[in-house]
């Protein structure tokens, strides 16, 4: 462990997708107001208690209406909130179908362009942006092979493109051994066109032939929960 990452404690982060089942649609107008308000009282409870943030994804994707990302110094949070959250009115009828566990942890690879980029990864300090794409991420083991000298060059000329779209702010977070991606990237945007560029240009990088895996693909809308709630 370096001198930074022992004085700068580490986040865990959580990417949790849900489904409304469409029982809910079919409740009394009434239930569905109590509901509501429970949903949205142990929400703010533990938005106080932790970072929480609310994206909606309906009309955009199909097997998932919302997420909330969740970042906390401490992992027993998630599962409280989770269980105090299904209790509610409305959280009896949503279905978790995605959940992405990392951590925040200081990059391996030299930032040449910004180096304070690097050592900013062991805190994330997100939701100044309206867009947020999330995707887990996977590396063929052939990559871990490679000498660090031969992966810093790789991951030289990725840095190098990133830093062409200054509108689009990585936030990288390590699973290894947490769930069962490596990785799960999240970018933030106000501009979603340069996020599209970005990944089609990073596509030519040599680095980017040792993915093994990159979906599901996420592209969010940062909103309010209760205006999440209002869409139900």
């Amino acid at each position: 462990m370096t001198s930074t990452e022992a004085e700068v404690k580490r986040q865990f982060v959580n990417f949790r997708f849900f489904k409304v089942r469409p029982e809910w649609r079919r409740l009394d107008p009434g239930l569905q107001k109590q509901g509501k308000e429970e949903a949205n009282r142990a929400f703010q409870e533990y938005a106080s208690k932790m970072i929480l943030l609310s994206y909606t994804t309906v009309g955009i994707r199909s097997e998932c209406d919302f997420m909330f990302w969740r970042i906390s110094e401490s992992l027993e949070i998630f599962e409280e909130m989770s269980a105090r959250f299904f209790k509610t009115g409305f959280g009896k009828y949503v279905t978790p179908v995605y959940s992405y566990l990392a951590m925040t942890k200081r990059s391996s690879y030299i930032d040449k362009i910004s180096p304070e980029h690097t050592e900013s990864r062991t805190r994330i300090l997100p939701g100044k942006y309206k867009y947020l794409f999330v995707y887990p991420f996977v590396k063929k083991r052939e990559w871990y092979l490679l000498s660090y000298e031969q992966r810093q060059a790789m991951m030289d000329d990725h840095i190098r493109v990133g830093g062409k779209y200054p509108s689009v702010k990585l936030n990288t977070t390590y699973s290894f051994g947490l769930d069962d991606q490596e990785f799960v990237l999240a970018f933030e945007t106000n501009e979603p066109k340069d996020f599209l560029d970005l990944v089609m240009e990073l596509r030519e990088s040599k680095a980017s032939s040792y993915t093994l895996r990159d979906t599901p693909t996420f592209t969010t809308i940062r909103k309010p929960f209760e205006k999440i709630l209002d869409d139900f």
